[in-house]
This record gives structure tokens, sequence and C-alpha cells, in this order.
């Protein structure tokens, strides 16, 4: 019987492509490149990525990868998303922060925001910032029935949560058309401060207003699972979901006990994750926490309406600069495309230069244009699942759904989320997470771009008033840049003192052929530390240490390529030591070290310890009082 041409699959007239075949053409090409694979799945192992939580991303998927079934958007496990819908109708939802202590100002941000695309509100209280008193004033001309909102008021949610009930009730706004969350989280509060206190009789108003949010409110939730706590002291995703998953059981065994049925308490839970920009971690992540606790409420007893994780994506402060803040921009831009790719219902970015303390206008508005431009022009929530029939990304969500559970089955061990951060298991394990990480930021194998990499030394700093004062006590608060912007910090502060930047003079040997790749190298890598550079090009030593010595620097590395070395570095390495030069390195790793040359700088070294010391030996030769200069 003749198949119709219609009914003729696509690939009907290509043979059949095999895994074998592929991975052949793999080791041909990694033995070209002097690699030796010992077969064709060697090689294919040669290519895997190691990722955080000793997961793996392999070069290759196809449909032998598929693991558990992920279902369909809007049932269980929910993999797919909470809603068979999915964002299409009417996207997620725009959640924009206020943190700014001034209630004038923060009022007049509330109503530009909801004007101009916004759909909810993120409100940070108490403490140093905002009065929780103040919320009828942040809240004026803002239409409850409207836009939600979402309170973030540490221990004093329950007066937050009183301030915001009264406004219902002055404004007349019916209970059924109030939306929000009341931002209860006595177990993130303790992992921010580390008090353990007051948790108990904090767990005990939470369940309280559950109760009342149950009773009377129905689309007004009161805990909040906060993972950010866990994300920003330096967590994989495998640890923040665990912790997230821990918490949300310790809040569901809460809410049950106080007399509220499974379904009533999940339904008073929304969880709070980090979005960055490693987009396709974070769509698994996000992924992976709905298959996380819809197995929770499965064991529970719940129905499968009430299963359904609601989840609010925040790109991660982590991953922030204060240097280079622009850069920001793009990768919130990534983080906000990824949470709303892996489901989020609501997204959060946070501003460009939230590093720097209380963003300004501009900021907020690329923040939350960033998401009108994804909803609105590139179309993003018009596809149930973009994700969905990814067999890189469904793999990557089951394998971190499994090391989420394993690390999520230690703390249950431990008797739960509050002795576990109480005996410090949990900031233990994520300081250990930390300093791994933290190495490879240091040699520079995750790269900051601006900040790292590429460093602009003459960038005019940003300004901005002081963000109020976060909790202190408990787990710390981590950047990735942090330690390469002490680096910048300790330069502008001798740039203050004396005039000029730490200095230090590059000896290019050859042509710019021979030697512009590790001049490139070595430069970007000293201004990573705010050490300028001058350099000098050729292969007469006494013209490199005339050059030296006008150059006003102690310190001076050579740049070429091997063979230029050997010919050349002993004679450059010992003229410039003649001229003054205290220390004398090499960019690259030659087999043999010419003489006169000190050590070597290369990919893969440690460029945080190697900037420190340059830093250390250029101040103090200078004769400046090093206290001074960095006070």
């Amino acid at each position: 019987m003749k198949v119709p041409p219609e009914r003729l699959p696509l690939a009907a007239e290509f043979p059949a492509a095999h895994r074998e075949q592929w991975q052949q053409l793999v080791e041909g090409v990694l033995r070209k490149s002097g690699a030796q694979p010992e077969d064709g799945a060697a090689a294919e192992q040669a290519l895997t990525t190691a990722l955080p939580d000793g997961l793996r991303a392999r070069p290759l998927y196809t449909a032998e990868n598929t693991s558990a079934e992920p279902g369909y958007p809007g049932f269980p496990p929910f993999v797919r998303g909470g809603r068979p819908q999915g964002s299409a109708v009417s996207g997620w939802d725009v959640r924009q922060r206020h943190a700014d202590p001034d209630p004038r100002r923060t009022n007049e941000a509330v109503l530009a925001d909801l004007e101009h695309g916004v759909g909810s509100l993120w409100l940070e209280l108490g403490g140093t910032g905002l009065p929780v008193a103040a919320l009828p004033e942040v809240l004026t001309g803002v239409y409850l029935d409207l836009a939600a909102v979402t309170l973030d008021a540490g221990p004093e949610f329950t007066h937050a949560a009183e301030q915001l009930f009264k406004l219902y009730e002055e404004r007349e706004v019916s209970p059924g058309s109030a939306a929000g969350n009341l931002g209860a989280d006595p177990l993130g509060l303790q992992a921010r401060t580390g008090s353990v206190d007051r948790t108990d009789a904090l767990l005990a108003e939470a369940t309280a207003l559950a109760a009342r949010c149950a009773d009377g409110y129905p689309n007004v939730r009161a805990l909040t699972v906060d993972a950010l706590p866990y994300h920003e002291a330096g967590a994989s995703p495998a640890q923040e979901l665990g912790c997230a998953l821990a918490t949300g059981v310790a809040y569901l065994r809460a809410l049950t006990a106080a007399g509220l049925s499974v379904d009533a308490a999940l339904g008073q839970l929304e969880f709070r994750f980090a979005a960055d920009a490693d987009q396709f971690l974070t769509i698994a992540k996000f992924r992976a926490a709905r298959r996380l606790w819809a197995r929770v409420a499965e064991v529970s007893g719940a129905c499968a309406e009430a299963s359904a994780q609601r989840q609010h994506a925040v790109t991660s402060r982590v991953m922030m600069t204060a240097r280079d803040p622009w850069v920001n921009m793009l990768r919130t831009t990534v983080a906000c495309l990824a949470a709303g790719v892996g489901g989020a219902d609501a997204v959060t970015v946070l501003p460009f230069d939230s590093a720097l303390g209380l963003p300004d206008a501009f900021a907020r508005r690329i923040a939350r244009n960033t998401q009108s431009i994804l909803l609105e022009e590139s179309h993003l929530a018009r596809v149930i699942d973009p994700a969905g029939g990814s067999w890189y990304v469904e793999q990557l969500g089951e394998e971190l759904a499994q090391a989420a559970w394993a690390w999520f089955q230690e703390i249950e061990r431990a008797g739960g989320q509050q002795a576990a951060l109480a005996e410090g298991l949990v900031g233990e394990r994520i300081a250990a997470t930390w300093a791994e990480r933290s190495a490879k930021l240091a040699k520079r194998r995750e790269p900051v771009t601006g900040v790292s990499e590429f460093p602009h030394l003459d960038e005019q700093p940003l300004v901005r008033e002081p963000a109020p004062v976060s909790p202190e006590g408990g787990l710390p608060r981590v950047r990735r840049a942090e330690a390469y912007e002490a680096l910048r910090d300790r330069s502008d502060a001798f740039l203050a003192q004396t005039g000029a930047r730490p200095k230090l003079f590059l000896a290019s040997l050859g042509t710019a052929a021979a030697h512009t790749a590790r001049t490139t190298f070595a430069a970007n890598l000293f201004q990573a530390g705010g050490i300028a550079t001058v350099s000098a090009e050729g292969v007469d030593p006494a013209a490199f240490a005339a050059a030296f010595a006008a150059s006003g620097a102690v310190v001076a590395c050579l740049c070429s390529g091997d063979a230029l070395y050997r010919e050349h570095a002993a004679a450059v390495a010992g003229a410039l030591k003649a001229a003054g030069a205290q220390r004398v390195l090499l960019a690259g790793r030659p087999a043999e070290v010419p003489a006169g040359v000190d050590e070597f700088i290369y990919a893969g070294g440690d460029a945080i310890a190697v900037l420190t010391s340059l830093l250390d030996q250029i101040t103090g030769a200078s004769g400046a009082d090093e206290d001074e200069v960095a006070r």
C-alpha cells in the first residue's frame, strides 16, 4: 500500500542516526585537538560539564534520557506548571519590590509601578525600613481589590497583617477580592537572624493568621516559605530546594495541628525561590520544586487541586554586582526569562542598582519593563510550558529533584528545619558549598563579566542612598563579585590618597602577533584587582629597563609566547630586576622557569591570592599607610 506523501514522517528519507555514530565523530574531533579518548563513550564523557550538587550536563540528550513522567500542565506532579493554561491567559504576575523607608516616596513609586505594568506589590516593612504603621500611607490610591499585596515584615508580620486587614475593612474591599500574602515566615526569620527564642511563638502567630485567612480571605495566604536566605548564603540549587521543602513541611505540620485541613493548609503557603542567570538550571529548579511539593502533598492526603505549589521567583542577589552594574540588566533578563519559562506564578526583577543601595526610578522602570518586554513583545507566556519536551531540562529537573529530596531527608533526620538551623547543620553545609564555589570564582572558573573579566577601571561609580539594614546574626549574605570588589575598593582608596592607581609594568616581548594574547590576559587579570597596567613592546632588555624605570611601577610581568620566553625572558627579567623591579611575573606556564622570574600567572590560577599579594606589595612600596588606604 502506498503511503500518501502528506503522511510520511519528516525524517523518512534520511538514514537513521545512532548515538555510537555521533560518539565516533566526537572522538575524531577530540583526537585532532590533541586529546586521546579511549573510545566514543569516553569522548562523550569528556564534553560533560560538572554542575552543582554532583549533577552533570551531558553534551547530548535523546529520548533515552527521559526519566519520570512529567505529566500535563495543571495536573500532578505539576512539573509542567500549576495551571492547565500556564501563563497563556494573562501572563505571570509582575511583582515589584519596595523597601524605601520614606512612605511618601514609596507611595509615589508604588503608583508609578501599578500604572506601568506591575500587577502586585511586595513591601518590606519594619526594622530600619518602612514603618509598619506607614502602610496606609504607602497604599494611598491603590485599589486593593485589583492589586495584590505581599508583605515582608519580619517579626512584625502580625502587626503588618492587622494593618492590611484594617485597610480592607475601611476601603470596603470584599474578602473575596482581597489577594496577596501576609509574609509570615518564622523559620526564614530564624535563618536570617540566628535567633531561636521566638520561633515557636511566631509560628503560633502565623498559624492563627492562616486560620483567619482560610476562614475569611480565600485569596490571601498567610505564610511565605522563603528560600532566599539559603540561596543568598551561597546554597546550591538542591540545598535551596531541600531547605524550602523542609520549611514547608514544618509549616504544614503546624497548620494541620492547629486544626486546618491538609488542603486548607496547603492553600496558605507561597514559596519564594531565587532565579539566576544560569538559565537551564533555573528552569529545572522551578520544575523540580513543584514535583517535590506535589509528592509531599500526595503523601499528606491532599486532593490534586490543592497540591500545586504557588511560586514567587526573585532574581538572584548573589549574581548582582556593584561594579559595572549595567551588566546586571542582562543577568536579570536571563533570570526572568528562566523563571517565566520554568513556570513561576509571580516574578520580581530586582533593579540593576540593587547592590548599591535603594534603586532609583530609572532602575525600577528598567526592572518592570524587562518583564513587559518578555511578556508583551517576546510573547514568552503565550506558550504553555515552553520547556516541555526538552530532554535536557526534564532530565536535569529530575536529577535536581532527587538531590534536593536527599538533602530534605537529611534535614528531617536531624529533627526538621528548625532543629537543623539551630544545630548548625544547614549553615555548615551551605558554607562548605560556598567555599567550593568561592574557589572557582577566585580562579575565574566562574567568570563575572565587568568584575573578574573585562573590568573597566575608569568607570564612574553610581551612588545610591543606603538601603535599610538587613537582619544579621544568622546565615550570611554573599555575592559572587564581593572578593574582587573588595580589591577594587582598595584600589579606589589608594587612588583617592595618592592621586594614582596601583600600577604594574607589562613587558610584552616580540611583536603584537606574539604577545597580544597573553598581554590581554594579564592586563585583564590585573585590572580585575584595580591594578592599572603600563606596557612596552620589544626584546631589548635595556629598553625595557628604561621604560620600567619611567613607569613608576615596582612590579613587572613578562608577556609573550613560549618560544620568545626561552630566548629573551631571562635577560629581560634580569634587566627589570636591575632597574628596581621587586617582583617579576610571567604570563603562562612554560616548562622551564626563566632566571629572574618569581612566579607565573595563568588561566586557572588563584587570581584573588595573586591580586591581594600584589596590592599589598605595591601599596606598601608606595609608602602609603595601609590602614589609611583601607579606610
